[in-house]
């Protein structure tokens, strides 16, 4: 330009001075350091200086021939249109973004930022606009730069921060970096673990093997795994393995994202403990037994061994709780657990399912063992004193057994057969050990079968009582009668007391049937000491069931005020077994009637627990002498001393004393020789029915050996 502006640069002007003032315009506009572009009214280039010709990629004589337009993208083209037309309408409104980043279009199409500001011009009266156009790529670019240095800084301070393990790898698994929580985590230094293989921390799949991407692919989800510190300590981790991609997305690496489980893992390991154990004694509960019973069943038909499951329940456990009290059982049961660990088998599995039931797991046993030898060696070990707090406790135990696979195919199966024996074995006196048979399961489906027929019985009449003599052999007279049940079923025909009393006390139906015995012998034997004008006792037999059940005591009495009978009457006899395994609540109801004048009677003393010094805490009046005391006297071997003995200790007790099961004379002469009080049996005559009842003498004369009368 030589500084002096051709014609083409300028507006075409005549008059000299607005030729000056069109020279001193273009030299201003080309000394800026923008791109300055003039446009009229029209959105026509007039006027544009160099730096606008580098910036958009034009000549000038290009530019000059243009509409501004066209230098704005297409997207954003209406827009600016209608804003440039405000723009000159209302310059003041700054309506085309002045002092914001927009975009120009170059010439070769591609985007340009800028930033723009604008100056109304008012060249011959019309209205013009002066644009002055900052290129800012360099701007942008160094923005860029900083923000990604800013962001590299934030990402170095999150990743030093992070409580989480993070380790990049390349595509190898060569470690690149690591944060510190990744050097905490596996005690190695960063400049360590940077070049080594991810392998050296890995505890686990990937030990020992490089790592390459089929090892990694697995991504996306968080896995359980094991990292092996650097002072061979092993640490449970919580793992997620990132896929790194460049903007290709072609994977670059890996990023290995973990953090320390270990106090998950011991949290679950508790609670599977908890669930697997019984909180007293930490043996395995039902659900591991139940477990183990599985795992044992299953290698046992693999490999043709057999398993043995014993189920064992402490004989008068319940003692133990009532008298000692439930700590010193809990303390039993804990020294019970640790006997019986050390008896199984390093294999065999001890377990307690519940109150004072054990179970125990032999498992890989040669067909055809014979575990009776061992089973006694543990049978006597329990009964080695145990002394908790000051007490020496002997233990005895019922158990029962079943074998796999002759004795059931599941673990439910065998766990029901050895519950079967288990019973059975208490059944046969307690301390002992009863095998499974299939006869026990056919037992018990009659039991079931006889339970249902009983119930229907007593819904439809079929019971009915018998009445057996009592005689005085001090006055030779009648003095009452003990109440019997009796059943004649229509299908099942006369069905023995000793048959169907069991299934009454095990199916809780003993105490609907004892309420209905009581009571329609107190009505009978009201009746039947109108008929024959003599006052008479009566003797009833109470279970454990209707002594704890509540209300007994009302029934009793209830019972009496119905019939019209004195309380005085009434005898109630039970067995030695529920004054010592009471925890009270059968005593307190004893108590209780005899306050009102109702006796009790302990029946068939002696066959027993024989311990006579229970009878000085127990509120007692009467003993009946077991029959199978009496039924030796004036045999040849005669050994009487049993009976001699309860009768001299009765007395000075001041208890009255009978004798059951007489049958001949010489026993009845000995009996009244040595002080026997009262006695019955089948010398008196059988159990008859009421109207049979009547007949019965009232002074003691021998009665036919084979009564008259119905009766067992």
């Amino acid at each position: 330009m030589d500084g002096e502006p051709s014609d083409r640069d300028l507006s075409r002007v005549e008059p000299q001075g607005a030729r000056v003032h069109d020279d001193q315009m273009h030299l201003i506009i080309e000394a800026s350091p923008s791109a300055m572009i003039l446009v009229d009214g029209a959105g026509r280039i007039v006027l544009v200086n160099s730096e606008a010709e580098r910036s958009f990629g034009y000549t000038r004589e290009e530019l000059l021939r243009m509409n501004v337009d066209a230098l704005v993208p297409a997207s954003a083209r209406d827009s600016h249109v209608h804003a440039r037309e405000n723009y000159l309408v209302h310059p003041s409104r700054r309506g085309m973004g002045v002092g914001r980043e927009l975009y120009g279009v170059r010439k070769d199409g591609t985007e340009l930022p800028i930033e723009i500001g604008l100056n109304p011009i008012t060249i011959d009266d019309e209205p013009h606009v002066l644009a002055s156009i900052i290129d800012i790529t360099e701007r942008r670019r160094g923005q860029a730069e900083a923000d990604a240095q800013r962001q590299a800084q934030q990402l170095r301070t999150i990743l030093a921060t992070l409580p989480l393990s993070v380790i990049a790898t390349d595509l190898t698994g060569r470690i690149v970096t690591a944060n510190p929580a990744a050097e905490e985590l596996v005690g190695y230094r960063q400049e360590e673990l940077v070049g080594s293989s991810l392998t050296a921390i890995d505890a686990e799949r990937r030990r020992g093997v490089e790592v390459d991407v089929p090892v990694l692919r697995d991504t996306g989800t968080a896995v359980e795994w094991s990292y092996r510190r650097k002072d061979g300590r092993v640490v449970p981790v919580s793992e997620e393995v990132v896929v790194l991609k460049d903007d290709d997305g072609t994977p670059t690496g890996y990023l290995v994202v973990a953090f320390d489980i270990t106090q998950r893992i011991e949290a679950r390991e508790a609670v599977d403990h908890i669930l697997h154990h019984d909180q007293l004694t930490d043996l395995p509960n039902r659900t591991q037994l139940v477990e183990k019973l599985d795992v044992a069943m299953d290698r046992a038909r693999h490999e043709g061994t057999e398993v043995a499951l014993l189920l064992l329940d402490l004989d008068h456990f319940n003692r133990i709780n009532d008298t000692l009290g439930h700590h010193i059982g809990d303390e039993l049961l804990l020294a019970v657990a640790d006997r019986l660990r050390s008896w199984v088998r390093g294999s065999d599995l001890v377990a307690r399912l519940g109150g004072d039931e054990f179970a125990i797991v032999m498992d890989d046993l040669t067909p055809g063992t014979d575990l009776s030898g061992r089973i006694s060696g543990m049978l006597a070990s329990l009964l080695a004193p145990i002394q908790v707090q000051g007490y020496d406790v002997v233990v005895t135990a019922s158990i029962g057994g079943t074998t796999f696979p002759g004795d059931g195919e599941s673990p439910a199966t065998l766990l029901r057969h050895a519950d079967v024996a288990m019973y059975r074995a208490k059944a046969s006196g307690r301390d002992s050990l009863a095998w499974f048979d299939a006869a026990m399961v056919e037992e018990v489906n009659e039991k079931l079968a006889l339970s249902g027929a009983l119930r229907n019985a007593l819904a439809h009449g079929e019971l009915a009582v018998v009445y057996q003599p009592q005689f005085d052999l001090v006055e030779g007279r009648l003095i009452g009668f003990e109440a019997l049940a009796r059943w004649h079923s229509a299908e099942l025909g006369t069905v023995s007391p000793d048959r169907f009393i069991p299934v009454a006390e095990d199916s809780g139906l003993i105490v609907e049937l004892g309420e209905w015995v009581l009571r329609t012998a107190c009505a009978d034997i009201a009746v039947l000491q109108r008929a024959v004008k003599v006052p008479l006792r009566l003797a009833v037999n109470a279970s454990p069931r209707q002594l704890h059940g509540g209300g007994w005591v009302e029934q009793v009495s209830s019972a009496l005020a119905d019939s019209g009978l004195e309380p005085w009457q009434l005898g109630i006899e039970i067995t030695e077994g529920i004054l010592l395994e009471d925890n009270g609540v059968a005593v307190a109801s004893l108590q209780e009637l005899r306050s009102i004048g109702v006796q009790v009677i302990v029946d068939d003393f002696g066959c027993g627990y024989s311990s006579l010094a229970y009878l000085t805490r127990f509120p007692i009046d009467k003993i009946k002498i077991d029959r199978s005391f009496v039924a030796p006297i004036g045999s040849v071997d005669d050994d009487a001393a049993v009976v001699d003995a309860i009768i001299g200790m009765a007395h000075a007790l001041g208890m009255v004393v009978v004798a059951e099961g007489v049958e001949t004379e010489a026993q009845e002469a000995y009996l009244r020789s040595h002080g026997c009080d009262q006695v019955q049996g089948y010398r008196y005559g059988k159990g008859v029915p009421l109207g049979d009842a009547a007949r019965i003498p009232h002074s003691l004369e021998p009665v036919p050996s084979t009564p008259q009368t119905l009766g067992a």
